[in-house]
């Protein structure tokens, strides 16, 4: 049986390109650890402490970054943060996200926890549309018509997006927009509007009952990118004779987890506490 030569050099190749692989998984290790932390900048020794690397490798990996702007360097505290590039590489992602697709998954779990329709909906100026729906298999079941405007003072999902624009940006759309009844339980005193918005800000979620439609339920919260702006809210609704949305009950508590799941996806950090 012939014996297969190896040639000289490759096992010097094999552990060169292993410490070139070593190299480059520490260098995101170090970059992902900005990502990760709550600080907005780190100092040599807080990297090298939190990833178990020496000051010297982690000074050459920052100077590496910083060759390609994914780090930037204060020259009076000496302290690092991420640079454009890295900025740049985040916005890039988050302008491909589909987050009808995002979303997708997180109705279809709604839906089979709750038994109940779950909807997504996107903002389109002063109105709001249903963009998605997991309708469960029940006789009895609500079912919502995709891409038509809705006011944004009428239903759970509507006030959902209210409730987060700044004051100015609220009193520029009642200024625009009376408040006129969808149902005959539509909201349509802005003082009692202004007072629900705040309750559902602090609380964390919308509820309706025949608010948009009669003899529907809803509760709604809103979904967050990283700037804190509220791009999409989710939604689980039913027929109101059986679905009684309630605080703190288990419907409420899937929602707010999903929703918080959907906005870390877009890079939200909730405030702490």
């Amino acid at each position: 049986m012939p014996v297969r030569s190896t040639p000289a050099g490759a096992p010097a190749e094999d552990e060169s390109q292993s410490r070139s692989v070593a190299a480059v998984e520490r260098a995101m290790d170090v970059l992902l650890y900005f990502g990760r932390t709550e600080q907005s900048d780190l100092g040599v020794t807080e990297i090298a402490s939190a990833l178990g690397l020496t000051k010297a490798a982690v000074h050459r990996i920052l100077t590496a970054l910083r060759s390609r702007e994914l780090i930037t360097l204060d020259t009076t505290t000496r302290r690092y943060a991420l640079g454009h590039a890295a900025v740049a590489l985040g916005r890039a992602y988050l302008a491909r996200t589909d987050v009808r697709a995002m979303a997708a998954p997180e109705l279809r779990w709604l839906s089979e926890r709750t038994h109940e329709t779950a909807t997504l909906s996107l903002r389109r100026g002063d109105t709001r549309l249903y963009a998605d729906q997991v309708v469960p298999d029940q006789e009895l079941r609500l079912e919502v018509s995709l891409g038509i405007p809705f006011p944004l003072h009428a239903g759970g999902s509507s006030k959902a997006f209210l409730a987060w624009v700044p004051d100015v940006e609220l009193e520029a759309y009642l200024t625009r927009h009376p408040l006129e009844s969808v149902t005959d339980k539509t909201i349509t005193d802005p003082a009692k509007l202004r007072k629900e918005l705040a309750t559902i800000r602090k609380r964390g979620y919308a509820t309706s009952l025949g608010e948009r439609q009669a003899g529907a339920a809803s509760v709604a919260v809103p979904i967050f990118d990283h700037d804190g702006h509220v791009v999409a809210v989710i939604s689980v609704a039913g027929p109101a004779l059986r679905f009684k949305p309630e605080p703190g009950s288990q419907v409420v508590d899937d929602l707010l987890a999903a929703g918080a799941r959907l906005s870390a996806q877009l890079g939200y950090e909730a405030p702490a506490g």
